[in-house]
């Protein structure tokens, strides 16, 4: 568990690490985090602020004849995805992350792992710990809030800091300097139905969609995964012939966070036909999802008979939308290569006694063309007269190929490690361009180690991948 973390080199961060992953820290509910850190601050001798939405900034003194420097931001996120696997028993309010080592990967049981953006905070806090780590004056900044809004870089407090550079230890790729990334807006959706008894003679059954990838929308939206909301939603409409009628259906869990699994329970007339037309169903989804999704299953299983089901019309309004719905790319980059600008992503579904809730996220780098895939989801909603709220919405941060930090990294990563690194924008949401808007002319760069599956239970953080990054990463707070 924790304690095979804590015999990873370098020691001082992954302790660090294993120290965070102790305290619950799901977005909103930072406050225990948030007052570990400001002990930590104190506990050092550092001069430790909060601003009045909760952010921490701890500032150290340069390195002894470093006076001179540039005053540098470190800047993390304090919060994590809180994810689990749908047979796992763990309760996030209360539990620490249960970690452990697999080979070169560190792993958590069935839920994430909390390394997005936990190894970017606990290598802040090492250098801030650190007594022979040479460094220019910092200011480490730990925002809150991040991964459900980015609420905490939104409410940024304005003149708490001086420092003209910033690194932001948030990006999952250790070759990989990100210099721009897209903006996001969620629309949501609230739709009161009818209902009414089910009829006698019908047979109850649970259809469950499961074994997904999942991933983080941003990231992994160019993928081709599949989205268990929408699986889901074809399956009911190819079972509908057999006299099927809708009770709830329940599907995703959070806005940025691909779904994996979802269920509905329903009533068929015909039991048979109902048989085999989800089995037709299951067997040419998975035969298209075969390569990026082979771990799928589509199952029906007997259930209690529920109270009430959709009027007809209803239901066919319902999944018609489902159906319409975009999900997915929704367009690639014209000017930058491999790079998707915008994205949509049907997060979350819950339909159950009248009522229809739908949270997504829609993402882009440009600013009319996030108003463009906002208005392509909300359409097959407003058709059904639904009602739609947008919230959220977060700019995103336009690259500058002139920055001097980066042009000074690209040649400490050459030097160090004889390849080129590779300089692009990216499809997440980052703090950056927020933060840029409260403090304007900063000189910004987004740099981490390796960690595949953020946002799912198979987050995973690659060892070798962080001992490579914080040698780069001391080795340009050296050089700064």
């Amino acid at each position: 568990m924790s304690d095979q973390l804590r015999q990873l080199e370098p020691s001082a961060p992954w302790n660090i690490f294993a120290d965070l992953n102790a305290i619950p820290r799901a977005s909103k509910k930072e406050q225990r985090i948030a007052e570990w850190v400001r002990e930590f601050g104190l506990r050092h001798g550092l001069e430790v602020l909060t601003d009045n939405f909760g952010n921490v900034i701890i500032k150290k003194p340069a390195s002894p004849g470093r006076e001179k420097s540039p005053v540098t931001i470190l800047q993390g996120h304090l919060d994590m995805v809180h994810s689990k696997n749908a047979d796992v028993s763990f309760d996030f309010d209360r539990q620490g992350i249960e970690m452990y080592i697999d080979g070169d990967w560190v792993r958590a049981r069935g839920t994430t792992l909390g390394a997005d953006n936990g190894l970017g905070v606990a290598s802040i806090l090492a250098v801030l710990a650190s007594k022979d780590i040479s460094h220019p004056p910092l200011e480490a900044l730990f925002t809150l809030d991040e991964e459900q809004g980015l609420g905490g870089a939104k409410n940024l407090g304005r003149g708490l800091l001086q420092g003209k550079l910033l690194l932001n230890l948030d990006t999952e790729e250790d070759h990989v300097f990100t210099i721009g990334c897209a903006g996001g807006i969620d629309t949501l959706v609230r739709w009161n139905y009818r209902e009414e008894p089910t009829p006698e003679n019908l047979k109850p059954f649970l259809i469950t969609v499961s074994g997904l990838r999942g991933g983080h929308s941003g990231m992994e939206i160019h993928l081709g995964r599949a989205n268990a909301n929408k699986i889901l939603t074809r399956v009911l409409m190819a079972c509908a012939p057999a006299g099927l009628r809708l009770s709830d259906f329940d599907g995703g869990n959070l806005r940025n966070e691909i779904p994996r699994e979802a269920k509905a329970r329903v009533a068929v007339k015909n039991e048979k036909r109902f048989a085999k037309l989800l089995q037709a169903a299951s067997r040419e989804i998975a035969a298209e999802f075969v390569t990026v999704e082979p771990n799928l299953k589509i199952t029906a299983t007997e259930t209690p008979q529920p109270a009430n089901v959709m009027r007809r019309n209803d239901q066919v309004k319902f999944l018609n939308a489902m159906r319409a719905v975009h999900n997915g790319v929704y367009r690639m980059s014209p000017e930058i290569p491999g790079l998707v600008e915008a994205s949509s992503n049907l997060a979350k579904v819950t339909l159950a006694n009248g009522v229809l809730n739908i949270g997504s996220l829609q993402r882009s780098s440009v600013e009319s063309s996030k108003a463009d895939v906002a208005a392509a989801f909300r359409a097959p909603f407003d058709l059904i007269g639904a009602g739609i709220q947008t919230a959220n919405e977060y700019p995103g941060w336009k690259p500058n190929p002139a920055s001097k930090i980066v042009k000074k990294m690209e040649g400490i990563y050459q030097r160090m490690f004889g390849t080129a690194p590779t300089i692009e924008a990216c499809h997440a949401g980052l703090e950056c361009g927020i933060i840029g808007e409260a403090y304007p002319r900063l000189d910004m760069v987004s740099f981490g180690p390796l960690i595949q599956g953020a946002h799912s239970p198979d987050e995973r953080a690659s060892v070798s991948s962080y001992q490579k990054f914080w040698k780069f990463y001391l080795e340009v707070l050296r050089a700064i």
